[in-house]
């Protein structure tokens, strides 16, 4: 017995063995680990601070891609905007605001979001009911008006735009995880470790909610490429990020109005930076999906 248990490989395994197995889903993997990597090491891969006022020189504004900077010390590879970044380094940081944003508003929603759930469905009842249509309210708005009325009552701020996305985003978590809790209350650990007099909160915590977590792993990654996406919408539109702290969207918005001018590069790369990661991202979650769908095997 000890020996079949030895041979048998983990279910982690498997499932990392399944994910890397698609070409597409591993392009995906490495195209979104080096943006990770990029935006978390931005201050040592980049030769600007695009966020620091003191080190923009206006006159420096608009220059094409490959020119020296005023000082002639370093290049900026793929140009700069309208105010004097260096877009290659306002890439890397608003790269990191955006991942910022999505990470941390689905980190936050999917918490939120699971709890009422597994609460929902083990309580059941007008507790359930309540809570649905709660959720069926929240999720029959449109998200970008949802969206624009609350940061136009809060104003800009990142804490602002994750809130507004947490607001946006745990009804998703809320559904699914009550759709797997509902099926796990129902099977026998659950009622032998009730019959054990367990307390509630860890019936919850501990039982039913590790069956849950698979589906809500492809739910958090696929709300983390529509984080970045709202967040983007949001401050292409002027009402996301402040201008002094530019995520992607916002870098977009300012090159806009330089487009028919043959100044392209202003809006482009920002965009094609923006396309890679949600791509990445989605083609990650894609394959998760399909990882962690028993039917799909």
């Amino acid at each position: 017995m000890s020996q079949i248990k030895m041979d048998k490989p983990s279910l982690l395994k498997e499932w990392t063995a399944a994910f890397f197995s698609s070409k597409l889903a591993t392009i995906g993997f490495v195209i979104a680990g080096l943006l990770f990597l990029g935006a978390i090491f931005a201050p040592l891969l980049t030769p600007q601070n695009p966020y620091d006022l003191l080190q923009l020189d206006i006159l420096d504004a608009r220059l094409e891609p490959g020119s020296r900077n005023g000082s002639d010390t370093f290049t900026y590879w793929l140009g700069t905007d309208g105010q004097g970044r260096d877009l290659y380094s306002a890439i890397l940081y608003g790269l990191r605001i955006s991942l910022f944003v999505g990470l941390g508003s689905a980190l936050l929603a999917s918490v939120i979001g699971t709890i009422i759930g597994v609460i929902s469905a083990y309580f059941g009842g007008k507790v359930d009911a309540v809570i649905m249509r709660i959720v069926d309210l929240m999720l029959s708005f449109p998200s970008i008006l949802i969206a624009m009325m609350i940061l136009a009552y809060l104003g800009k701020g990142i804490s602002n735009v994750i809130l507004t996305l947490v607001i946006l985003e745990w009804a998703y978590y809320a559904r699914t995880a009550r759709g797997q809790a509902l099926a796990e209350r129902q099977k026998e650990y659950v009622e032998a470790a009730l019959n054990l007099d367990i307390p509630t909160w860890r019936v919850m915590l501990r039982h039913i909610l590790p069956n849950c977590l698979p589906p809500l792993i492809v739910i958090a990654a696929l709300q983390v490429a529509r984080a970045i996406t709202l967040e983007a919408t949001m401050s292409f539109l002027g009402l996301g990020v402040p201008v002094t702290e530019p995520s992607l969207g916002l870098l977009i918005s300012n090159g806009y109005q330089f487009i028919l001018s043959g100044q392209y590069w202003i809006s482009l790369f920002p965009g094609i930076a923006l396309l890679l990661t949600i791509m990445s991202l989605n083609l990650v979650s894609d394959r998760l999906r399909e990882v962690f769908n028993p039917r799909g095997q």
